[in-house]
This record gives structure tokens, C-alpha cells and sequence, in this order.
């Protein structure tokens, strides 16, 4: 018996190694499975309560078959009532004990969890907004939204239903292997012969179920994206008839996601029912061998009864483990991916030694730059969106950036604003390289107008205020009255207050411009960048921005992208790029003069207006 002993807790031991490997994070899943377990350290203390109520919980629901047995044994077969009744009052604490632990451990894991899952998101939120204008175009914006949802949601279920499950599961596996031994060594280590075959299911399930699982993952992310893409492009859809087709791609992913989470179902439906089989076999272990040894008057019926109870104990917690072994296997899939994101880092991030040059004047210079959107664009590739681009804008001046599609207009100006660097060369601000200028020094002090005005989900007030949170309500009336804006805004339903709704769809084409126009001309910027800002307004509305724009380019260094020409003329230095270059640069008058490709360029534009 001493020997049988021995090993048992040998065995034990080894099961501890084997979990203390695991917390140690060991492996790659293990690191992370740490890290996620480092972001409990904020709320220690309610942790420590959380494993208190577990531990007490734990403990209680392993009384009642002991206490069972022995009801038989000291109370039931030897007729003392006295003993009985003690027993019976044990059976009543345990189960006060019970409650109040169960209470205890479930609010403190809801609590903990949802905390450290709101921390999670925020983080990822954060993360998410240090990235460069680069990465967005990289990744799907609806793959992100997953990451943010459908990862996060799959994290919250791990944490807040599964920790529970997985350490009294846990603790209860151990503690029934201790009281077995306790109870009976010979007739546990007979029990513990089924273990193997069990271990080695549970082994199978886990390598086959990885891969499913993580597919599960990545095939409602992708559901979600297209689902973020047809929704915003839904006007498209509609206006080119193309519903039916939306819905046969929709068909093909919701089939593609129907085929791995079958692959799941099929693994549970296999794995399950083998550790019912188990337990069953187990049971009838327990009652031929162990009844013989009662016949035998070797063993007391009450042990018997006890070990019945305790394997029930036993294969139940493996069976809750193996059922949330889904809930863990999405889970660890939905870190692997948020991993994968907070393991990106910024390509676009301060030095250290970045300065704050402070209020700029305006000063924008381009000293041999090449830039492609290609990272590592080598010099003879065809792929460099601009070409040793050499400028100087002086402070204060318009400048007005003219040519094709593709000429690399845009491209200059999301330099200026340092949305990307430069392969080669330097873009200067007031002498300072931007590589060396903290980008919230420069942001702050930069206003852009895009094509399309973008608006968010609130009033004409907070839009026209974004930039400017602190702008008192006569600053922003008078913005919207610079740009000409005050009698759209006054005839809107609520007048300033009114909402725009998402990006701004209650308003206009126009009326978002101008709304744009308004924030840009709040924010008091002292770079300003208008990207093809009058290319969606009409005529009359454009001659309303044009008025304002007077005043608003008054003292402050802009950039002008258009291809109405009407609106770039009066600017102190057009330039005319092409293919990624300078073709020629100087003002209205001396490139008319000259008859080169800016002078074709407006006399296009001429005969246009005139037809």
C-alpha cells in the first residue's frame, strides 16, 4: 500500500509541474496567456477575494459525498442517530458555506473581468489611433471593427464564464484525486487506469480542434468586413443593381464560416460523448471491483458510495473543461489576433529628441524628396508617386498644386502633413525636418479639407467644434458665418444643434463641405490643405466657399489641389506636377505666358465652361 501511495503522489506532483509549465508561459500561446493574466495586477485585491470564494467554494462542493459515506458507515449501519444528526448539520453549513463562496467568487470574476476587458479595449482603441494614415490602407476596416467586437466579445466569454470553470474544475479534479487516495489507495490507483485513455483524447481533440477554431475566427472576420464594406457602399449597390450579386458573395462567406464551425461541432459531438463512456466504464470499475471488496467486509459500503459519488465529481469537471474547451479555443484565436495587432507597431512615431517648434509661420520646403507608396521601392522601379521634388513655399503664401490624376498632388500634401516619410529626402517646416517635429505639435497647428468632408454622429455645433472642443458658441457662429454658411445652418431643424447623422448624411454634399470648411477655419490653423475641397459642391455654393476662402487663407501658408482651375488663379505660386514631378511652376499670368502644360491645362478648363 505504502508503495501504491507513493506513486500516487508522485503523479500528483507531476500534475503540478505540469501546470506550473503552463503558467510560466513556455510556448508562444503560454506568453500570451501570461500577459492577459498581467492585466489583473490593477486589481489584485479583488482577485484575492475572487480565489477565496473559489477556494471556499471548491472545498464545500467536495463535502458531500465524504459526508455521504459517512452517514452510512457512522450513522445509518451502527443506528447512532447522534452521529447522524451531526452529519445531517454538517451537510447544512456546507451548503450555507456553498452559497455564500459561489456569491462571492462569481461577482468578484464578473466584476474583475469586465474591467480588464474594458482595459483591453481601450488599449486596442489606442493603439489603433497611434498607427499610421498607411496602415488603414493596409488593413480592412471591417477586419478592425472585428478585432474590436467579435475578439473582445470572445475574450469577455473566456474570462468572465470560463475562469470560474477552469480553476474550481481544475482544484476539483486535484482534490477528488486526493480524497480518492485518501479514501482507498488501491481501488483509486484501479480508477486511475482510465485516465490515460482520456488524457490521450483530450490530446487528440486539442491539435485537431487548434486549427478549427482559429478558422472560426478568421471566417466571421471576414463576414464582418465585407459586411462593414457593402453597408458603407450601399448607394453603389443600389444605383448599379448589384444587390443580387452582394448577396451570393454574403452566401459563399456565410457558407465558408458554416463549414469550419461544423468542423467544431463534429469534434464535439465525437469528444463529449467518449468522456461520458468514460466516466461509465469507471462507475462499473468502481462497483465490481469495489463491491467485491465489500463483500469481502475489506472495504465499508460508505466507501463505496463516497467513490461513486466522487467520480461523478470527477468526470463532471472534465466535461465542463472539455465544453468550454470551445469558449477557450475561440479565445486564445481571438488573442492570437489581437496579439497580432498590438504586436504591430507605428511606422510613424516621434523620435526622441522630437521638438515642439511652437507657433509655426508657415514655412514648407522640399529638398529632393522620393516617395513611393511601395515601402521598399528601389530607385529604378516605376512605382515612386513623387520624383526628386525640390519647392519652397514661403510663409503666408497660397500654393496651388495642378495637374492629372495620379500626378502626385495629393501625395505632396499628405507629406506636408506627415500621414507618410519620404524614402529619400526631406520635407521641411520653418527649417525643421518633420522627422525631428513632434506630430501633435504639427497636427495642431494643420487644417485639412478633404474631397468629401467627413462628419461624425452628433451636431452641426460639435463638428464645427472639433478641433477646437473649448470654442465658445459665438467663435463657431462665427466660422460658419466666414464661410458663408449661416443661412443653411439657421434654416436646418434645430438650427446649430441640429444632428448630421453618421458622416454627416442629413446634410448635403455641399452643406458637409461647408460644415468642413467652418472646423478647418475654427481650428486656426497655420498650415491649411484643400484636397479637391469645391470638387463635389456646385457653382453657386463654390462661389459662397470662394468668399470665405479669402479670409481664410488671409496669413496663413495653404496648399490648393483642384482641378477647377477657377479656384487656384489668384494663388502666389501654382506648380504643375506630372508623372511625380515639377513640369513648371510659377504664377497664373507667367504660365499662361509661357504656353506649357499649365496653359493647356486652362485652356481645356475654358472651353469646358464655355460648352
Amino acid at each position: 500500500m505504502r508503495r501504491g501511495e507513493d506513486n500516487a503522489l508522485r503523479n500528483v506532483g507531476r500534475l503540478f509541474v505540469a501546470l506550473w509549465r503552463l503558467v510560466r508561459g513556455e510556448d508562444q500561446r503560454g506568453r500570451k496567456v501570461k500577459w492577459l493574466v498581467s492585466q489583473l495586477r490593477p486589481y489584485r485585491g479583488r482577485v484575492a477575494l475572487m480565489f477565496v470564494g473559489l477556494l471556499a467554494a471548491t472545498a464545500a462542493g467536495l463535502a458531500p459525498p465524504y459526508l455521504a459515506g459517512r452517514a452510512i458507515d457512522s450513522g445509518i449501519q451502527t443506528g447512532d442517530v447522534a452521529a447522524l444528526d451531526l452529519i445531517v448539520i454538517a451537510f447544512v453549513a456546507v451548503a450555507i458555506i456553498y452559497a455564500a463562496a459561489t456569491y462571492l467568487q462569481t461577482y468578484m470574476v464578473g466584476w474583475v473581468g469586465t474591467r480588464v476587458l474594458q482595459d483591453l479595449r481601450q488599449r486596442v482603441f489606442a493603439h489603433l489611433q497611434s498607427m499610421s494614415i498607411g496602415f488603414f490602407t493596409r488593413r480592412s476596416p471591417g477586419v478592425l471593427i472585428s478585432r474590436m467586437t467579435n475578439d473582445i466579445e470572445a475574450l469577455n466569454q473566456l474570462v468572465t464564464d470560463g475562469v470560474v470553470t477552469i480553476f474550481s474544475s481544475t482544484l476539483t479534479l486535484l482534490g477528488v484525486v486526493v480524497i480518492l487516495l485518501v479514501l482507498d489507495v488501491q481501488l483509486a490507483l484501479v480508477v486511475f487506469l482510465t485516465f490515460p485513455l482520456l488524457l490521450i483524447a483530450s490530446v487528440i481533440f486539442r491539435i485537431v480542434s487548434h486549427g478549427a477554431y482559429r478558422a472560426t475566427r478568421e471566417r466571421i472576420a471576414a463576414i464582418t468586413a465585407y459586411l462593414q464594406e457593402s453597408l458603407s457602399g450601399v448607394r453603389v449597390v443600389r444605383s448599379f443593381g448589384q444587390e443580387p450579386r452582394h448577396v451570393d458573395e454574403m452566401t459563399e462567406l456565410n457558407e465558408a464560416n458554416r463549414a469550419v464551425n461544423m468542423k467544431t461541432v463534429y469534434l464535439n459531438a465525437s469528444y463529449f460523448p467518449a468522456v461520458e463512456l468514460l466516466a461509465a466504464v469507471a462507475t462499473g470499475v468502481i462497483l465490481v471491483y469495489g463491491g467485491g471488496l465489500a463483500i469481502d467486509r475489506e472495504i465499508q459500503i460508505g466507501v463505496i458510495v463516497a467513490f461513486v459519488g466522487y467520480l461523478t465529481t470527477f468526470f463532471e469537471p472534465i466535461q465542463q473543461l472539455s465544453q468550454l474547451y470551445t469558449t477557450y479555443q475561440q479565445g486564445m484565436a481571438a488573442l492570437d489576433k489581437i496579439f497580432d495587432l498590438l504586436d504591430t507597431a507605428p511606422d510613424m512615431v516621434d523620435a526622441p529628441e522630437a521638438i515642439d517648434p511652437g507657433t509655426l509661420r508657415g514655412e514648407i520646403e522640399l529638398d529632393g524628396v522620393w516617395f513611393s507608396y511601395k515601402e521598399a521601392a528601389e530607385p529604378g522601379e516605376d512605382v515612386w508617386a513623387l520624383r526628386d521634388v525640390d519647392l519652397h513655399v514661403p510663409p503666408g503664401q497660397t500654393l496651388a498644386l495642378v495637374g492629372a490624376t495620379g500626378a502626385g498632388k495629393s501625395t505632396f500634401a499628405k507629406l506636408v502633413a506627415r500621414f507618410y516619410d519620404p524614402q529619400q529626402g526631406r520635407v521641411l517646416v520653418d527649417g525643421h525636418d518633420l522627422r525631428g517635429v513632434q506630430q501633435r505639435a504639427l497636427r495642431r497647428q494643420l487644417g485639412i479639407v478633404p474631397q468629401e468632408g467627413f462628419l461624425f454622429s452628433g451636431s452641426v455645433r460639435e463638428n464645427v467644434a472639433f478641433g477646437r472642443p473649448e470654442a465658445s458658441l459665438e467663435e463657431i457662429e462665427a466660422a460658419i458665418a466666414t464661410v458663408g454658411a449661416t443661412a443653411f445652418v439657421e434654416a436646418l431643424p434645430d438650427g446649430i444643434e441640429t444632428e448630421v447623422g453618421e458622416r454627416g448624411i442629413q446634410l448635403s454634399a455641399g452643406q458637409r463641405q461647408l460644415v468642413a470648411f467652418a472646423r478647418a477655419l475654427l481650428a486656426e490653423p497655420r498650415i491649411l490643405i484643400l484636397d479637391e475641397a469645391t470638387s463635389n459642391v456646385d457653382v453657386r455654393t463654390e462661389k459662397t466657399i470662394e468668399k470665405g476662402l479669402e479670409r481664410l487663407l488671409q496669413g496663413r501658408t495653404a496648399i490648393v489641389i483642384a482641378h477647377r482651375l477657377s479656384t487656384i488663379r489668384r494663388a502666389g505660386k501654382i506648380v504643375v506636377l506630372a508623372d511625380g514631378g515639377i513640369a513648371e511652376q510659377g504664377t497664373h499670368d507667367e504660365l499662361i505666358a509661357a504656353g506649357g502644360p499649365y496653359s493647356k491645362l486652362y485652356g481645356a478648363w475654358s472651353e469646358s465652361s464655355v460648352a
